[in-house]
């Protein structure tokens, strides 16, 4: 069980409860606060003012006054009628981080919901009622209003929820777990419907990915300049300390440590006819760099947005004020700039691959590193699989933030479509790690072509983790398992992990 301060929550705490499938609760300092603005909330509902979301309708309908006697109906009619999501169900673990960054919102005591409600996304949690919520349905503004209604949805009883492996009726899951449904009080379901934790919990577990990855393209990248015997000379201190940019130092200076003693960079550093790599070997340092400067940017603004109250209205000792913190602009922001970070990742390692699997540019590797070629097929159509997932994702960088249109009867007239651009990451990290586990099986047929010579010990402790999951390519066999067993490496970090490769987001 983590224990959360809203505010303070870190990625890497996030990162750990939707790997682990940890339960989570607030800090107990946060029922004070939490109690407080609900009591503000009643005593305003109580009252003859209109506020929006607490004694009126919502949206284009903030205009209707809703007497206090209705107050109830109106929070449950808003979850009824605002449960119009479609498509496949969120995953379980994004799902469950969906809820603790709701959790997050409400802690901070500026929604008005009573702690009881708190109480039950903790024991949700806690004994594992996951509500089924479609994908499809958000725009990004006002929140992710479809996704989280069918995750409030199971919390009054209605909806479907995912319990032990088994879809089940909200209300009978509640009922298994020996949890009771809520009855909403004042703007309790508009605080929970309103707010950007669908697309923010989508965003972050793109992010979760897109870092590992960033890190195996490190280590893949060093294993590759050896089988082509790649010049150290680019990745030396000072060019890059000229340049300033702080992942670019990095990169370089992780990859000269990747290749220190590599016995093939000693046997070609004199007498080597060729003047410069290409592009793909040379600026592995200015682009992964950048790449990965990227993905910091958009950690920064996740982060923040992970401890955000976006919600509306908010309740301050001001007064319960109606604003705009439901748009997703920043995440989708966010998203799309991953989504850059992901494409050009790729992009390079393909054409590392491509390099290394054509005789013309591999410095005397055999064509598609087969020991017999023709007969043979080797690596060509891995090659060309590494190119189909590399322009995939290339059309998938798009951006989506700058693809608003009006809803809502032009009430909601801009939006920032977070929710889908944070939802193609999952895709886009999942052709990475393929493109990159291609990457490592060329890079390992290609130095073993250089034996005698051996590669360094770090990177040969990498080479070991990449035979342990594919044996060396002797004559053509059913290729797609060793693809799997590749990208699954990379997908769970194993070859950074081999290696003593150090570099935090």
């Amino acid at each position: 069980m983590l224990t959360l301060t809203p505010g303070a929550t870190t990625l890497a705490m996030l990162e750990t409860l939707w790997r682990q499938g940890l339960p989570a609760r607030l800090d107990p300092a946060t029922s004070g606060p939490v109690a407080a603005a609900a009591a503000q909330v009643r005593a305003a509902a109580e009252g003859g003012a209109a506020i929006y979301g607490v004694n009126t309708g919502f949206g284009k309908l903030a205009s209707v006054k809703i007497a206090p006697e209705d107050t109830a109906t109106l929070q449950r009619n808003l979850i009824l009628s605002h449960a119009c999501g479609v498509g496949e169900a969120l995953d379980i673990p994004t799902t469950r981080l969906m809820m603790v960054l709701k959790l997050l919102s409400l802690g901070r005591g500026a929604s008005g919901v009573q702690p009881q409600t708190v109480a039950l996304i903790e024991a949700m949690l806690a004994r594992g009622v996951i509500p089924l919520v479609p994908v499809q349905g958000s725009v990004g503004a006002s929140g992710d209003l479809a996704p989280l209604a069918h995750m409030t949805a199971v919390m009054i009883g209605e909806g479907e929820a995912m319990l032990a492996g088994e879809t089940v009726p909200g209300a009978r899951a509640l009922a298994r777990a020996g949890l009771a449904p809520v009855t909403l009080g004042p703007k309790e379901g508009l605080a929970l419907i309103n707010g950007t934790q669908f697309s923010t919990a989508l965003a972050l577990t793109g992010l979760f990915d897109g870092w590992r990855l960033a890190r195996e393209s490190l280590v893949i990248a060093a294993l590759s300049t050896d089988a082509i015997m790649g010049s150290t000379a680019p990745l030396r201190a000072e060019i890059h300390a000229l340049r300033g940019h702080r992942g670019q130092i990095e990169v370089a200076q992780a990859m000269r440590a990747l290749l220190e003693d590599s016995e093939i960079r000693e046997s070609h550093r004199e007498d080597d006819t060729r003047v410069q790599d290409p592009y793909c070997i040379r600026c592995a340092p200015q682009v992964l760099g950048a790449a990965i400067d990227l993905l910091r940017f958009a950690a920064t603004t996740l982060e923040t947005e992970a401890n955000a109250v976006t919600d509306n209205p908010l309740v301050t000792p001001a007064g319960i004020i109606s604003g705009g913190n439901f748009h997703a602009e920043p995440v989708a922001f966010a998203a799309d700039i991953i989504a850059l970070a992901l494409a050009e990742t790729g992009a390079i390692a393909q054409r590392r691959v491509a390099l290394m699997v054509d005789p013309a540019l591999s410095f005397d590797l055999p064509p598609f590193l087969t020991p017999d070629p023709g007969l043979n097929s080797g690596l060509m159509i891995a090659e060309v699989t590494s190119a189909a997932l590399m322009s995939e994702n290339k059309h998938l960088a798009n951006p989506c933030s700058t693809d608003s249109t009006p809803t809502s009867a032009n009430q909601e007239d801009h939006v920032s479509m977070a929710a889908h651009g944070a939802r193609r990451l999952a895709r886009m990290t999942g052709n990475l790690a393929t493109i990159l586990g291609i990457e490592a099986l060329c890079a390992a047929q290609g130095v073993e072509f250089r034996a005698p010579h051996i590669t360094s010990p770090q990177l040969q402790k990498a080479l070991a983790a990449i035979r342990a999951a594919s044996p060396a390519l002797i004559a053509d066999r059913y290729l797609a398992p060793d693809i799997r067993a590749a990208a699954d490496l990379t997908r769970q970090g194993r070859l950074a992990q081999a290696t003593t490769l150090e570099m935090t987001l």
